[in-house]
């Protein structure tokens, strides 16, 4: 059965791959001096992922997948998007790079228990009303000891208006919500126009994560900040909101099962 949001959002990213929107374009040439600096400057991958097998999960669009390969690493990158995913296999042949594509859900994956080494995911569980189903498929396909590396939009950033008030940068949707938030009307850095989104509350991106099979090794909240900028940008909103969280994390040797939370 095909997932509506997924169709929707499918339908909203092959159509930012036509307009060569900002998000679809792939890695630039300087990138490739010295790729894995390119993708792991807090050194987080221990300089070396030659030979690893490599999951870029919801990463299509020409520049993960390259970078990754080009470092070393052996990549199959996953996307719902098959435009997206064209935009890799063409960087791939124009770089004569061997990375395979899966037109898949982050939310189902077709591959075996244990088959990567390393998961990187950029920011995309924002499109998945459940955070934890993905967790729990990443942690089955992630093997022992194996690292998950992800970038998530923080809850107040999806919560708070983009546009600066008299009084800042207000919450505007609650933090207990149900259902996808209303579609951003224009392209920003913040939000992409069209696309469903939901939020995702602290208890299940960081407990959700611990709780499908991970230890959180070290979290951070990538610094976009500028002070200076005008009022309403994205440098200036960033001054008082953290767009992403950034999080490493290692698969625990065993699978375990995620009960349910029940608020109370």
């Amino acid at each position: 059965m095909t997932d509506p949001t997924e169709a929707h959002n499918r339908r909203v990213w092959d159509a930012m791959v036509r307009k060569r929107d900002r998000f679809t374009t792939p890695a630039k040439d300087s990138e490739f001096a010295n790729p894995l600096a390119t993708v792991d400057g807090l050194g987080w991958l221990g300089g070396d992922i030659r030979g690893q097998q490599v999951l870029c999960l919801a990463a299509g669009g020409g520049r993960q997948s390259a970078l990754y390969a080009a470092a070393g690493g052996r990549v199959t990158v996953v996307d719902i998007s098959p435009a997206m995913l064209e935009l890799d296999r063409a960087v791939a042949e124009q770089r004569q790079l061997e990375v395979r594509t899966v037109e898949a859900s982050m939310q189902r994956l077709p591959f075996a228990d244990s088959s990567f080494d390393l998961v990187i995911h950029p920011v995309s569980t924002c499109y998945v009303e459940s955070i934890v189903d993905v967790f729990r498929e990443v942690a089955r396909v992630c093997r022992p000891g194996g690292l998950y590396i992800s970038q998530h939009k923080q809850p107040t950033s999806l919560q708070a208006g983009l546009a600066a008030s008299a009084r800042g940068y207000e919450l505007i949707e609650p933090y207990y919500r149900s259902g996808p938030l209303p579609a951003a009307a224009e392209p920003s850095r913040l939000r992409e126009a069209g696309a469903l989104e939901f939020v995702h509350r602290w208890e299940d991106m960081i407990g959700g994560m611990c709780r499908s099979g991970f230890v959180i090794e070290d979290l951070v909240e990538p610094f976009h900040a500028e002070p200076q900028s005008a009022p309403g940008s994205f440098g200036h909103r960033c001054t008082y909101i953290a767009p992403y969280v950034r999080i490493k994390a290692r698969r625990r040797g065993e699978q375990r099962s995620v009960p349910s939370l029940v608020l109370r």
